[in-house]
């Protein structure tokens, strides 16, 4: 195995970054702001209530099904290349969504939009990987990335009302193109992606068709157990078809010589335990951004833009844990004593959570559980973020970092079925067997009550999962410093005979 190669880190890295910050900004921005516009542009466009949940569906199935192609193309052409490209046609596709006359034209633009997508978000975020390699330059550039990543959604609720109430929902579409025009010119004038590490040995075509199908039934197969249950044919009939794509994508990939994804990639335990533990921990906080948005705006009675100002708690607390903790942190402890308590205590800020009542204030219940929950993601995710990439090849840094991508999609996914599934099932329970309070409490009181009670029995769920996911965390994420994490880099080379690129520099802990 050849030594790492020595490259001078390029002077205009953090220049770089921050056009980065703002694409990134953008694509996690783009999956809350059109929840706020969504009710707008249903009666403005005609769309039935049936078809409305196509405007996140059709998006999400884009994303999460493209992600890994798109990952290799970045492999493949580019990272900026593909970068650029991405922001170009994302900015297309929501102009088109803004202009959109009908709901045919609507639901194309999302699809563009996911497409696109999925070839920006791993070109962003390899960029980061193959740019930063000091370590300490390394723990201060992903944590932006990772406060960005985690607080993002919130401010898209924020930007979405203002956009929504003050003019019109359109914007939220055509906001994303001054941000797109922004990172573009940033792009061609001052990223310069570092010259190794491409990797040129053509695109695993049944691979590719293999994953798209795989990843589209999984997403699917959520989607519609929450519409028509998890014991529909339907949804039974997705998810065996996930399992068949998927598992058939596996030994394809174990044969393939250009393998899409890389088995490598997987069999490391830390970067397994990253991608898991992640996956999981959306899950949970979907518990936070689906509920309490719910719950602020029907119960509470707060308006959009009121409701996006109670999340700006969570917002600072992703922050400070992102910048403020994990960056200081991730380099002098290992980066399982950053996530598992970090997710432990975005835990006990959802623990809080279940003390909700229709006449609980926001400071007493709401406010602690933000601030809680924005340290412990914020301090979670961005050791999360950046050992996701570490110890694999500059050659496959597109594709691992379409994996973090993947199973942060498919876990929001899953959280959005499975918790709105649980917070219904329990809502109807609670109704039915305390009837005889209905006419006492007044139907609005009954109704909010009623709620309230699911939130919190899906809340619960959540609580449970955040802590699985510290487990997870523990378990598998065993790497404490460059030694371990170059030699799984070694045991990369040595499994496919390549010694053409060099890898990527691991953290100093």
């Amino acid at each position: 195995m050849p030594e790492t190669a020595q490259v001078l880190p390029d002077p205009r890295r953090w220049k770089a970054l921050a056009f980065i910050a703002i694409a990134q900004l953008m694509v996690v921005l783009d999956a809350t702001i059109v929840n706020i516009a969504l009710p707008s542009a249903q009666v403005d466009l005609g769309i039935s209530d049936g078809n409305r949940q196509w405007v996140i569906t059709v998006y999400a199935l884009a994303f999460g099904g493209l992600l890994l192609f798109g990952g290799r193309i970045s492999d493949l052409w580019g990272r900026k290349r593909a970068f650029t490209a991405g922001l170009i046609g994302f900015a297309a596709a929501s102009a088109i969504g803004g202009a959109s006359a009908n709901e045919a034209m609507l639901l194309g633009a999302r699809a563009l939009q996911g497409a696109f997508g999925a070839l920006l978000a791993p070109a962003a975020l390899s960029l980061l990987a193959v740019m930063f390699t000091d370590a300490k330059e390394r723990a201060r550039a992903f944590g932006i990335y990772g406060a960005i990543a985690g607080g993002g959604s919130a401010v898209g609720l924020i930007l979405g009302g203002f956009l929504t109430e003050y003019l019109d929902w359109r914007w939220t579409f055509y906001v994303n193109i001054p941000f797109a025009a922004i990172a573009v010119a940033g792009a061609f004038l001052v990223i310069r992606e570092p010259a190794v590490g491409h990797n040129t040995r053509g695109l695993d075509i049944p691979g590719v068709i293999l994953a798209t199908l795989g990843l589209v039934s999984l997403v699917y197969g959520f989607t519609r157990a929450e519409s028509d249950g998890w014991g529909a044919g339907a949804t039974i009939g997705l998810f065996v078809a996930a399992v068949v794509f998927l598992a058939a994508f596996v030994v394809v990939e174990s044969r393939v010589r250009a393998p899409l994804l890389p088995l490598r990639v997987l069999t490391d335990r830390n970067r397994a335990g990253v991608y898991l533990s992640l996956g999981l921990a959306v899950i949970g906080m979907f518990g936070l951004f689906l509920f309490l948005t719910y719950y602020l705006q029907i119960v509470k009675g707060y308006t959009p833009v009121v409701a996006g100002f109670a999340f700006m708690p969570m917002v600072a607390g992703m922050i400070t844990g992102s910048t403020q903790i994990g960056a200081r942190l991730m380099n002098r402890v290992p980066p399982r004593l950053l996530m598992a308590p970090g997710f432990l205590v975005a835990a006990i800020g959802m623990l809080i959570l279940t003390r909700m009542q229709p006449d609980s204030s926001y400071a007493g219940v709401v406010l602690p559980a933000q601030v809680l929950l924005g340290l412990g993601m914020g301090t979670a995710f961005m050791p999360a973020m950046s050992l996701a990439t570490f110890g694999v090849q500059p050659r496959d840094a597109g594709v691992a970092s379409a994996m973090v991508n993947t199973s942060q999609q498919v876990g929001g996914a899953i959280g959005t079925a499975l918790l709105n599934t649980i917070a219904a099932s329990a809502a109807t329970t609670w109704a039915t067997s305390h009837a005889a309070q209905a006419g006492t409490l007044g139907k609005v009181a009954f109704a909010n009550q009623v709620a309230v009670h699911g939130y919190t029995a899906a809340i619960w769920w959540a609580v449970g999962i955040l802590v699985v996911s510290a487990a997870i965390v523990l378990t598998l994420v065993t790497t404490r410093g460059p030694g371990s994490a170059q030699a799984a880099a070694s045991d990369e080379d040595g499994e496919d005979g390549e010694t053409d690129a060099p890898a990527i520099p691991v953290l100093a802990h």
